[in-house]
């Protein structure tokens, strides 16, 4: 049987000119990081299975890619249960596997730690436009910093570098859990139920009002408690404003300092960044990942639908691998959504080198191909990427692909009679 042409379903081959793109875009993900002061790290593609399925990463955990156990451990025939044939999976996200590495080296690790990481995630996900079972994630984390300059600084990181690439104009989404929590409680919600009253707000947007009031009686309560909560959504406007009415409001289930700091980070980015580009509060944001236990942000970008990136803090993470709870927050952005907004609006890096292409007649000499050879390595000297391939017998349509592919001094390259 012939072996198969085409990748795995939900993975997906990369063509040359996207993996420029990617190239040019990793490098400058890594340089503008760099200059906030985050420095590189690196987690293993492969996470004990236990680490995964600890109900950090909400729905996540249902798409783990798991792997079985290997040679004389992996026992079929008297296998009961799943524990007995898996212990490992590919990680979903960086996040989890950076607390592991954070709990394993902090001894080691400067504090606060800015770490970036950019590596391939998997999820058994249904494949659709712009969502494929491996992509690459792009984090930023702080760890050990809980004062509200994380959150500031993540923010600006981020905007920056999307600002470098030429987007302008776009939103960052701001909210905290505890804002939500105290929405909650004070709509008559017990402390118990409110992660799956996440999980429902977070459908929203996808199921309208009428369907989240639905699941929320589901829950056993009654429309009032529904209603309520609903209702505080449409009082609310989308600035500062509506942080300070619901300060007000919430007086007794909400901490004064949650909206007080979520108002200083706005107030603190809109004073400081580089980009242009605005910053909104959204109450009804709430990230899936159940990990998440304060501050929380998105950015949108307009005609694009859903979210570029995404992140927020995480202060009970780390606590689970060493039992002390560590400050930490993150931003992560959507690379593959970002790659494919650039290839489709066309995008050309601002950076290329100078493309020459030598065309070699055959039959050249040893010593005329190492006089060619001389003067590629001299025009990389100069800075040049430099190509020396063969004349094909269609030399014309030779040029012509090589000038689709950037190359905008071709040189024929004859042997001398």
């Amino acid at each position: 049987m012939a072996l198969k042409k085409k990748p795995v379903t939900g993975m997906k081959d990369i063509m040359p000119k996207e993996m420029e793109i990617r190239d040019y875009l990793i490098s400058l993900i890594k340089e503008t990081y760099k200059s906030y002061g985050f420095i590189s790290m690196e987690t293993p593609c492969v996470e004990h299975i236990e680490n995964l399925t600890s109900k950090q990463g909400g729905d996540n955990e249902k798409l783990i890619f798991k792997i079985l156990k290997r040679g004389e451990k992996l026992k079929l025939d008297v296998a009961k249960e799943e524990s007995d044939l898996v212990d490992g999976g590919l990680r979903y996200d960086l996040t989890l596997p950076l607390a592991r590495y954070y709990a394993n080296h902090m001894n080691e690790l400067p504090s606060p730690f800015k770490a970036t990481q950019i590596g391939s995630v998997w999820r058994a996900d249904r494949p659709q436009k712009g969502r494929f079972r491996q992509f690459t994630q792009c984090d930023i984390d702080i760890l050990g910093e809980g004062s509200i300059l994380s959150e500031i600084e993540l923010i600006l990181a981020t905007t920056t570098m999307l600002g470098k690439i030429g987007f302008s104009n776009f939103t960052v989404n701001i909210n905290d859990r505890n804002i939500l929590k105290a929405m909650a409680v004070y709509s008559g919600f017990k402390d118990e139920d409110f992660d799956d009253v996440c999980i429902i707000l977070d459908k929203l947007d996808k199921i309208g009002e009428e369907k989240v009031a639905e699941e929320l009686c589901d829950l056993g309560y009654s429309t009032k408690e529904s209603d309520t909560y609903l209702s505080l959504f449409k009082e609310v406007t989308r600035d500062i404003t509506g942080i300070r009415f619901l300060k007000t409001k919430l007086a007794g289930f909400l901490d004064e300092k949650t909206a007080d700091n979520l108002e200083m980070i706005i107030d603190s980015v809109e004073r400081a960044k580089e980009a242009e580009f605005s910053v909104a509060f959204d109450p009804t944001m709430v990230r899936g990942q159940s990990y998440y236990t304060g501050t929380i942000f998105e950015i949108a970008i307009e005609g694009f639908g859903g979210s570029v990136a995404g992140g927020g803090r995480y202060d009970k993470m780390i606590g689970k691998f060493t039992g002390q709870d560590t400050p930490a927050c993150g931003f992560s952005i959507g690379f593959e959504r970002i790659v494919m907004i650039l290839l489709e609006s066309g995008y050309e890096i601002p950076t290329k080198k100078e493309k020459v292409a030598y065309l070699l007649e055959k039959g050249l000499s040893d010593q005329e191909i190492i006089t060619v050879l001389n003067r590629g390595k001299a025009d990389r000297e100069a800075g040049k990427q430099v190509l020396i391939v063969y004349m094909k017998k269609n030399k014309r349509f030779q040029k012509e692909q090589l000038a689709e592919e950037g190359y905008e001094k071709i040189i024929d390259c004859y042997k001398e009679n």
